[in-house]
């Protein structure tokens, strides 16, 4: 067994290749989570807010608290 037939460890540029790899991986995520909390929580929100102030009356709720 010779010490040339183990392959050395790449070490040089290990870092930096990683780095890209889990920043590239973390951008997608952080996109999908975003698209996905607009879908599923802020344009529901929004339109139940718009549903709401459709048909409040702000002048009834003052005289209920009054």
């Amino acid at each position: 067994m010779t010490s040339s037939a183990l392959t050395k460890p790449q070490m040089r540029g290990l870092l930096a290749k990683r780095l890209r790899f889990h920043i590239v991986g973390a951008f997608t995520v952080s996109l999908g989570v975003a698209a996905f909390y607009k879908l599923a929580v802020a344009e529901p929100r929004k339109k139940a807010y718009a549903d709401f102030y459709r048909n409040h009356d702000s002048m009834k709720d003052f005289s209920e608290c009054k």
